[in-house]
């Protein structure tokens, strides 16, 4: 795209031409050495370049520009004087080291940090180069559009302009100084890093061994003191300590690899995630340096030095953002809280006729007890206290309820979905890696989730089934014991609560859905913060416990905790969540609440009872329409953010839902009733051991 020689101003809406602009300050005169701001030419010059939609422009042309300046040379020549100027001996060496580089392994206050600054930008001192970018290069978007000029016509603007080689002066604060200092501090924050002893503990293979790090820096110090010192100052590609330090820095790249890949060994704190982020980014911040060292040719002289202005532009440009560094960081931290929901998720795949009607009858279990949750709330309700009282009383009796279902073996229904959409989205990652169409890539997914939809739909059926005579049984023996029917004063409201077009049933099951998902993220957490402080070791090895309790006694409690802890703490603050939503909204004057299927039906059947009966058919058609739709919403809701999560842990594309739904689909039209009931016979294949089989390789 061509930019032509006229812009209009953005003051004035009079369109100025650039011919105009340049004779003002460029004229043999030299008039822009008269202009109170050294820097307001250059920012004026660059908008005449810059496209209103940077994104959407295809390629940026400089064309007329560079024709303008070969036929008008006096000009080009105080253009050169003047730019030569500005960038004389402005140091840089930090927005190498620091921009767009984690600058602290807090997260929260690296996140804190980049957003002030994009709303109040950090002004460096002005003999830097970054105070020149932050003035000229000002937007996040700049970035785009300099990397969208072809590079052949930033190489005719440089010769035109007539700028030395970098390679010609080794003096401190010129380029190859500035580049050198560098690329020296990064390799010694490197080095620092990496010795740290949360991050040596994450690659107990390098133990006894000299660590990479150390043997790069001694490298790249060498290659450093060679070019300050010899003649040429800069080397070739086939000079072998040049060699030498690119298999250094690959050595170290792989130390890096090995810390995230026993992630799933050890587990990962958030700290050192960010640490190993830091030294990954260092890493390849080197890596991109590196060339500029090289010259195998003359020409490569000048296209070094373009090439180190755009990524200096570049770096300057994404040093705030803060979506990126939000996406890298959290990645690994996903992937090891889906691991531990893929692996428990497994469980909840039913296969074979006999797994479906284990998963019938635990949640026939988690019916039972739900039946019991509901009649206790039922009676909570009437002991008159605070919005915190209430909010406690509520919160235990669905925490110590779910507890008790989790320990039992029980299933409630609505938790699955947490669990098997991480292991749905380890099956799609695997079914990337086989060759073939669409219908062989995915057509094993299908079938996998056929498997979890049946189970799902069983589990539903077992919870309703079973809370509903249970709520329905015990109402009435209250009854026939006290002599009162408690939910006469409640039932109006109860069954109303779940009709989808009376009251906001499907918005409270939507939140009933978050706190789903939450759950089984909290879970993965917990799973692996353990297994990153080594608790179970911890236990198993606790000097007193040994003694107090014997060693056998001591290593079953270590492993209790390892296999149900996590499961422990999850349905703890599920209950929580249930219990308090419903005072938190009273407090803020918000219509809050949580609606759950297996509850909906068990307060069902407590309002029918409280009403004598009385109940009329539209209420209770509205109100068993509001459990299938309610027990919909929970489901689709917790799936949707669980799956969500899963697919960005393994950086698959959200548009891959638009093929997996197409295979489902025609799995869906060939065995309709495997979503139902199981009809294949339990033989797995290779690839699905692998679907449901813990997945060791960190993304």
């Amino acid at each position: 795209m061509g930019f032509g020689l006229f812009k209009k101003s953005k003051k004035s809406k009079v369109k100025r031409s650039l011919a105009t602009f340049m004779s003002q300050h460029f004229n043999d005169k030299e008039g822009w050495m008269f202009n109170e701001d050294d820097l307001e030419l250059l920012i004026d010059l660059v908008q005449f370049f810059r496209p209103e939609h940077p994104h959407r422009a295809e390629v940026v042309d400089l064309t007329e520009f560079l024709t303008f300046l070969d036929h008008n040379p006096t000009f080009r020549k105080e253009l050169a004087v003047y730019l030569k100027q500005i960038l004389h001996q402005k140091k840089f060496d930090l927005t190498i080291t620091d921009a767009g580089i984690l600058q602290d392994v807090d997260f929260f206050f690296e996140v804190r940090r980049r957003l002030f600054a994009k709303i109040l930008p950090n002004q460096p001192q002005k003999d830097t180069l970054e105070f020149v970018m932050n003035q000229v290069f000002y937007l996040s978007s700049d970035s785009v559009w300099v990397r969208k000029i072809p590079f052949d016509q930033l190489q005719k603007l440089h010769k035109m302009l007539e700028f030395g080689s970098i390679y010609d002066d080794v003096e401190p604060f010129s380029a190859l100084a500035e580049l050198m200092n560098a690329m020296t501090l990064i390799t010694q924050r490197i080095g620092g890093r990496a010795m740290e002893t949360d991050v040596l503990k994450m690659v107990p293979e390098y133990n006894g061994m000299e660590s990479p790090f150390t043997a790069f820096e001694k490298e790249l110090l060498m290659l450093e003191e060679r070019i300050k010192t010899e003649i040429p100052h800069h080397l070739t590609s086939e000079d072998l300590s040049y060699k030498q330090l690119l298999v250094f820095h690959k050595q170290c790249e792989e130390y890096v690899d090995k810390a995230f890949k026993n992630s799933s060994k050890f587990g990962i704190s958030l700290r050192v995630n960010q640490n190993l982020l830091r030294i990954r980014q260092q890493l390849v911040r080197l890596k991109v340096l590196f060339p500029l060292m090289i010259v195998d040719a003359e020409t490569d002289k000048d296209d070094n030095a373009v090439k180190m202005s755009v990524q200096l532009i570049k770096y300057n440009c994404y040093k705030n953002n803060v979506r990126k560094f939000i996406a890298e960081s959290t990645q690994l931290l996903s992937y090891e809280i889906t691991q531990h929901t893929a692996k428990t998720g497994g469980n909840y795949i039913t296969e074979s006729r006999k797994e479906y009607f284990i998963m019938l009858r635990n949640s026939l279990g988690g019916g039972l007890i739900v039946g019991c949750l509901c009649i206790i709330k039922l009676l909570l309700s009437k002991v008159d206290t605070s919005y915190f009282g209430q909010a406690f009383i509520y919160s235990m009796n669905y925490s110590l309820g779910f507890i008790l279902i989790f320990l039992l073996g029980f299933t409630l229904a609505t938790k699955q979905p947490a669990m098997t959409a991480a292991a749905l989205a380890r099956a799609l990652e695997e079914g990337h890696k086989k060759e073939g169409n669409n219908s062989q890539k995915y057509g094993a997914f299908a079938i996998l989730f056929a498997r979890v939809f049946r189970t799902q739909f069983i589990a539903f059926f077992g919870n309703v089934a079973m809370a509903f005579p249970v709520s329905m049984l015990l109402i009435w023996s209250f009854q026939q014991i006290f002599g009162s029917n408690i939910g006469t004063a409640k039932w109006e409201h109860m069954i109303t609560d779940i009709s989808p077009v009376h009251s906001l049933a499907i918005f409270h099951a939507a939140i009933a859905g978050l706190f789903l998902f939450l759950s089984g993220i909290i879970s993965g957490v917990v799973s692996n913060r353990d297994k990153h402080n080594q608790v179970y070791y911890r236990i198993q090895e606790h000097p007193l416990l040994k003694k107090t309790f014997g060693k056998k006694r001591t290593k079953r409690f270590a492993d209790w905790y390892e296999k149900k802890w996590a499961g422990f703490i999850s349905n703890f603050w599920f209950g929580v969540f249930m219990g308090s939503t419903a005072s938190i909204g009273l407090f803020l004057g918000l219509n809050l609440d949580i609606r759950h299927i297996s509850f909906a039906s068990g307060n069902l059947a407590l309002a029918i009872y409280g009403s004598g009966f009385k109940v009329t058919h539209m209420m209770l058609f509205w109100g068993i329409f509001g459990v299938g739709i309610i027990g919909l919403i929970n489901f689709s809701v917790s799936f949707g953010l669980s799956l969500g999560l899963a697919f960005r842990s393994r950086n698959i594309s959200i548009f891959e839902i638009r093929f997996v739904t197409s295979a489902i689909w025609s799995h869906f039209k060939h065995k309709p009733i495997s979503f139902f009931f199981p009809t294949e016979q339990k033989i797995k294949t290779d690839v699905e051991e692998q679907y449901l089989k813990p997945d060791e390789k960190p993304h």
